[in-house]
């Protein structure tokens, strides 16, 4: 595969910088810094980039059908709209969560929405429909993580960083229900955990590597097709962008010395393969 040079998108850096995401129209990219509470824009055409957030944690995120962010803080979901007004949707009581961690918008509007549970055996996935019936999938998987949909939308992959583990599960589009799980990929010991990860054009899985300083191409067979080093240890996810969907954006994480963090919070390169345009939330405020 084709790779441009790796480069930093921007000066800032992050303590846990995570969940890009691109927004087409603005032609910018979001990414949240988790444990600072603040979300990021970058303006990829001025190179101006911004704190639009501060406040509680976000986990995750995803673009509203509008544009606004539907953010999944602590415990609650909350709406940031374009101009900046916050206003908090719903609180979700589950003790055994410390917070969301990742989430994706489904076809139908839903969002699939992770949790880091407060033991192995704790955590959770739950599903949020455009009306705000929010249902618990299933639990006791410690700390869920990156997600994606195959472009025939038939497939619907879900990462377990507790166990290394990648699942696939059949997707209904007619109803945006989940089927039976099935093993994808299990990682070992010297490659990194599954942190993040996005679905390709065609069809390929590419997981970032926490503790592996990488991202991990995969074909629809779970071959490794290509391995992509960066600077940094810890890879938390990336994304798709640019005019054609053919750049990445790459967000990454470690530790802090005092109040400073020590990692550049996002990456860049371009590929000789195109994403897939992400779904969007529609998810009632009423």
């Amino acid at each position: 595969m084709q790779i441009s040079p790796i480069t930093v998108s921007t000066n800032v850096k992050c303590e846990l910088a995570e969940n890009p995401v691109w927004h087409p129209e603005r032609k910018c990219v979001y990414w949240t810094d988790i444990p600072a509470g603040k979300i990021f824009r970058l303006d990829c055409a001025s190179g101006k980039n911004e704190v639009i957030y501060l406040g509680e944690p976000v986990g995750g995120f995803t673009l509203q059908q509008n544009g606004d962010l539907l953010l999944f803080r602590v415990n609650n979901i909350a709406l940031l709209s374009l101009d900046g007004k916050l206003s908090q949707l719903r609180t979700i009581c589950d003790d055994s969560m410390i917070r969301f961690n990742d989430v994706i918008a489904a076809p139908d509007g839903s969002v699939f929405a992770g949790t880091i549970g407060r033991s192995s055996q704790s955590g959770g996935l739950y599903q949020i429909r455009p009306n705000g019936t929010c249902t618990k999938l299933f639990s006791g998987t410690g700390c869920s993580n990156g997600m994606g949909f195959s472009p025939d939308l038939r497939t619907f992959y879900w990462t377990c960083s507790t166990t290394r583990k990648i699942f696939r599960f059949d997707y209904d589009n007619r109803f945006g229900t989940i089927g039976k799980r099935r093993l994808f990929y299990q990682a070992t010991q010297n490659e990194g955990i599954p942190d993040g990860l996005t679905i390709d054009s065609e069809g390929c899985l590419w997981s970032a590597r926490w503790g592996g300083g990488c991202i991990v191409r995969f074909g629809k067979n779970t071959e490794v097709l290509e391995t992509i080093r960066f600077p940094e240890n810890n890879i938390t996810s990336l994304c798709f962008g640019g005019e054609n969907l053919d750049e990445l954006f790459v967000t990454a994480a470690g530790a802090k010395e005092g109040n400073s963090p020590l990692v550049s919070a996002l990456f860049h390169t371009r590929v000789n393969v195109c994403g897939m345009k992400e779904f969007r939330s529609r998810v009632s405020v009423n």
